[in-house]
């Protein structure tokens, strides 16, 4: 081997050499920026994870939130619709209670809203025919009593239980439907208190 030849090989060796080294350093660079991309990867993907168990849960928060709403609001309804139908029932039954009953509970009413004037009652139709003997004496009394004078109307009023007094071209509405009405709020609240508490 001649002395170029020798240092051609010898060369060639240098730079197969380096080459190697420079091979393997960058192997080496190339499975470093591999873990690193990996470790990244695996971070973003425990990321996505956690936000989306984050979403699921304030789905299912919202989801378990809508449907204690949506039970609340049934409830409600089922406790309003039971309380209308226990006045609705009372309502009934102040109108459709016996003739005994039904004008007892007239003469209550009658000390508690005549007042001390002079005035007249108006019945419905239905009552003046059912008036019992002597009721007219009574409302009379009544009125003298709370020091007014009161007499029956000779006009009937379309009323479902109850009375109108009249006072001064006033009149003051008296009917079953009216008292419901006006107390209506206490009523809800009696009724309510007497189902659920």
């Amino acid at each position: 081997m001649t002395g170029l030849e020798k240092m051609k090989s010898q060369i060639l060796e240098d730079a197969e050499t380096s080459a190697r080294e420079l091979l393997a350093d960058a192997g080496k660079q190339a499975d470093a920026v591999l873990a690193l991309a990996k470790e990244e990867a695996e971070e973003e993907c425990r990321q996505i994870s956690r936000k989306l168990e984050a979403e699921i849960k304030a789905i299912e928060e919202r989801a378990a939130s809508s449907c204690d709403l949506q039970r609340r609001k049934a409830l409600l309804a089922a406790k309003q619709e039971m309380i209308s139908e226990v006045l609705n029932t009372a309502y009934e039954s102040m109108v459709h209670a016996s003739d005994e009953e039904y004008f007892e509970m007239l003469r209550k009413m009658l000390y508690r809203f005549v007042l001390a004037q002079d005035g007249e009652i108006c019945f419905s139709e239905a009552d003046l025919k059912r008036l019992p003997k002597g009721f007219e004496e009574e409302i009379q009394a009544i009125a003298k009593e709370k020091g007014g004078v009161l007499k029956l109307s000779g006009e009937s009023r379309k009323v479902c239980g109850g009375f109108v007094l009249i006072y001064g071209g006033i009149e003051e509405n008296c009917t079953f439907e009216a008292m419901f009405n006006s107390r209506r709020d206490e009523l809800l609240d009696q009724v309510h208190s007497f189902l659920f508490l």
